[in-house]
Parts: structure tokens; C-alpha cells; sequence
């Protein structure tokens, strides 16, 4: 291949995105915002860049390991491009806002993974989230919830389905045990690829530091998923953990409160385990998941106030990829003249807020974006809008 014909070709799992899917990202990210909005919610937008040690500050290796970093010219620092946008607001929140009572934020924005977190997906996430920090009742977490839900359903995602965990349930259970970091991300990884002998080889290890009921307890995680009667199992399977009651207590009373879609538990499943500290929530419809959320109360701590903090994220085009298109936007096809009265006209239509195509001398039967359902035409010396059965 030429360098010619390689020139233009973009890196692997980065794409251009086109005019019709690029209108219906920018129509969902309008939508999305203004739906935060409703709940009080308000916009910051923090940068995509920042220095290395600031970006990923109390965010553990996973979030590094997911960073672009490069050397920045005017002062020669390590610089890294945003993996995820909620450490950027926690330090808002913490440095520059400052606030005593409850702070709603969001944001919609470019992320960047050195990896796609799943196959098929593109390293340059587009992702809005909404975040609350500065109350630790069941009330923020379900306000997250609620908001996710209906940004969801207003974008026309149906068949929605919430499923919720709690990472304080595996805490508890390895609470005392003092387990080394790289055995307990094993023991993470293999209670979500629901692993029994793997996990029942790595608690075995910790012989002397797991107690025999934490250990039977841990392997029972392994069998605690599907709809709410989960809930009652475990909570005799785990009655020997009042924490973990709590947290059953706490998810019990989530879904309840979930409206009109369908609840399951997997309280094995942790992923985002070394970034959440309470409930966690993903939503699923048209077959993906299309957002993930729950508590991360110490995200703020290394910012110096350990505010409590919940909230989700999505991938705008993670969500386009799973709906229909929108069709064509209406419009309305004028003539290129320098005649002050078409000009007269077309800013009339434009200005209360109809689209007008000026079809330039030459261009007549070209074809593009939008559906010219009406025409700007002259009759009888006056400008008039007709109907007109065809797409320009």
C-alpha cells in the first residue's frame, strides 16, 4: 500500500463519525443535557488534557493503564488525556466550587482510552454523566438511577433493565483479612467470571488470615444473581455479616423504587470495584449495556474533601449505535438568486427556525442530508412556500 493511500487512514477503533450519525449524537447530547437540567443539574466542562499526576491521582491502575500520556513542550511535564471525566469533577467540586451543601453536575465530552473496554468499540467515547456529591443518603443513589432511566427512555431506548450490586458485600466479607492487592484483584476478577475453582484455590491461600464463614460466604456470591428473590437467599446465606445486611437492605429498597423496568442482582458482579464504594447500578436495553453507575464517596478524598459522590455515564455513541436513525430533518429547497425579496424570505423561514437549502447554480439534482419537502417559489411577484415531494 502507498503512503499516499495509508495517509488518510485513521488509528484502529477511531472513526469519523458522518452527518447523519454525528446530527443524531448532537440531538441525544442536547437532550441528555436538558433532561439533567430539569433536575437541577448544572454543566461544567473540564479539560481534555491535564498533568499526569493530577488526572489519575487516586484513581488506581486500571484508569492508568486506559491513559494517553504525552510531554507537554512549554513546560516539559507528563501530560495524559482524559480515560474518564468524574476525577476531573470531583476535583471541580473539591477546589474550584467549594460548596458546603449538595453540588449536581454533568458534563458531555471526548474520552480516550489507549484499549476499547469491549469488543467493537471505539477508543474515543463520546460521555455525559451526572453526578451528585455532598449527600450519602439512599435518596442520591436513586436519583442517579432515575435520571440515567429517563435520559434512556427519552432518547427511545425501550425494554429497559436495571441490574445492581453493592461492592461493600465482598468488603465485608474480606474485611480483617489484610489480603494482599494482587490476590484480591484476582479474587475480583474471578467472582465476576464466576470462577469457582479459581476462587476457591485463591481464599484457600489466605488460610490463616480468611476466616472458614468468610470463605463459604465468598463461594455463595458465586450462585447470588438473578431478580429480587436473590435478595432473600442472601440474606440468609450472609446473616452473619450485619454489614452486608445493610447494603441487602439498601438494594432491596432501590429497586423498589426503579419504576417500570426490570430488576436483577448479581452481587458478584464488581466491575469498577476499585473506583466504587456502595451500590453500583448498570442499565441495559436493545440488547447493550448503555450506562453504568453507583457511589464513589472516596472519589474526592485525594482533592482533600471526601465528599460523598454518585452518579453514571454513557457513551453517546455507544447509544446511537443500538437505536434506529433519525430520518431526514425537513427542509425547505430556494432557488440562488440575488433578489432582496427571496433573500427577504429565506431569512424570514430561517429566523423561525425552519432549514433552508439555496440550491447553487449547477447543483440542482444533487442529493444530501436533508428531505426538501416544501419549496420557495415566485408567484406573482411574492415569495411562497409550496409542498414538493422530493429529497434534495
Amino acid at each position: 500500500m502507498s503512503a499516499w493511500s495509508s495517509s488518510w487512514q485513521l488509528p484502529d477503533q477511531i472513526a469519523d463519525v458522518l452527518p447523519s450519525e454525528a446530527r443524531h449524537i448532537e440531538e441525544l447530547r442536547r437532550l441528555l443535557l436538558d433532561t439533567a437540567r430539569s433536575y437541577g443539574y448544572e454543566l461544567v466542562m473540564p479539560p481534555l488534557l491535564e498533568h499526569l499526576e493530577s488526572l489519575l491521582t487516586g484513581t488506581g491502575e486500571a484508569l492508568d493503564l486506559q491513559t494517553f500520556k504525552l510531554v507537554d513542550q512549554l513546560s516539559g511535564r507528563t501530560l495524559g488525556l482524559r480515560a474518564d471525566t468524574t476525577p476531573q469533577v470531583a476535583r471541580i467540586d473539591a477546589h474550584l466550587l467549594n460548596r458546603n451543601g449538595v453540588a449536581r453536575l454533568c458534563y458531555c465530552g471526548p474520552v480516550l482510552h489507549t484499549r476499547a473496554d469491549r469488543p467493537h468499540a471505539t477508543r474515543e467515547p463520546l460521555q455525559f454523566g451526572a453526578e451528585i456529591y455532598g449527600h450519602a443518603g439512599l435518596e442520591a443513589d436513586l436519583e442517579a438511577q432515575l435520571l440515567a432511566l429517563e435520559g434512556l427512555k427519552a432518547a427511545g431506548v425501550t425494554a429497559l433493565s436495571v441490574d445492581m450490586a453493592d461492592v461493600r458485600i465482598v468488603n465485608s466479607l474480606l474485611a480483617g483479612a489484610n489480603v494482599p492487592a494482587k490476590t484480591l484483584a484476582l479474587i475480583h476478577a474471578a467472582l465476576a467470571a464466576k470462577d469457582a475453582s479459581e476462587l476457591a484455590s485463591l481464599t484457600a491461600s489466605l488460610n490463616g488470615k480468611l476466616s472458614g464463614a468468610s470463605r463459604e460466604a465468598l463461594m455463595s456470591l458465586l450462585q447470588l444473581y438473578g431478580d429480587e428473590k436473590v435478595l432473600d437467599e442472601a440474606a440468609a446465606a450472609l446473616k452473619a455479616f450485619p454489614e452486608v445486611q445493610l447494603a441487602l437492605q439498601n438494594l432491596r429498597w432501590l429497586a423498589s423504587h426503579a419504576g417500570d423496568v426490570n430488576v436483577t442482582f448479581d452481587l458478584a458482579d464488581l466491575r469498577g470495584y476499585a473506583y466504587y464504594s456502595g451500590t453500583r447500578f448498570a442499565i441495559y436495553g436493545q440488547g447493550a449495556e448503555l450506562a453504568r453507575g453507583g457511589r464513589y464517596d472516596e472519589v474526592g478524598a485525594v482533592f482533600g474533601r471526601n465528599r460523598p459522590a454518585v452518579g453514571f455515564s454513557l457513551d453517546l455513541k455507544e447509544l446511537v449505535s443500538v437505536l434506529p436513525p433519525r430520518p431526514l430533518k425537513a427542509a425547505v429547497r430556494a432557488p440562488w438568486a440575488e433578489d432582496a425579496g427571496l433573500r427577504t424570505a429565506i431569512a424570514a423561514l430561517r429566523a423561525r427556525g425552519d432549514t433552508v437549502v439555496c440550491v447553487l447554480p449547477g447543483h440542482e439534482h444533487e442529493v444530501n442530508e436533508f428531505d426538501c419537502d416544501r419549496e420557495l417559489v415566485q408567484l406573482d411577484g411574492h415569495w411562497t412556500v409550496q409542498s414538493l415531494s422530493r429529497t434534495c
